[in-house]
């Protein structure tokens, strides 16, 4: 950890990315924790996954239509 001079306030910040979907996972975890919902882990952890699946297809979808510009100026 770094000296920070310049903070002359004691300030710990903790950041799990993901923004909104990380947000909703923690809240899914937690509500499963409890007891609140019963849904199956798979379930619980969409978010997450859904995401990444989000961003593999819209990957995949650029890489197709890159592929069929430069084929079509060749």
């Amino acid at each position: 950890m770094s000296d920070n001079s310049n903070n002359s306030g004691k300030s710990i910040s903790v950041s799990i990315g993901g923004g909104f979907c990380g947000l909703l996972t923690i809240a899914f975890i937690v509500l499963k924790l409890c007891g609140v919902i019963d849904w199956a882990w798979i379930w619980v952890l969409a978010p997450l996954w859904i995401a990444v699946a989000l961003g593999l297809l819209v990957a995949i979808i650029g890489a197709i239509i890159v592929g069929i510009v430069a084929f079509k100026n060749r």
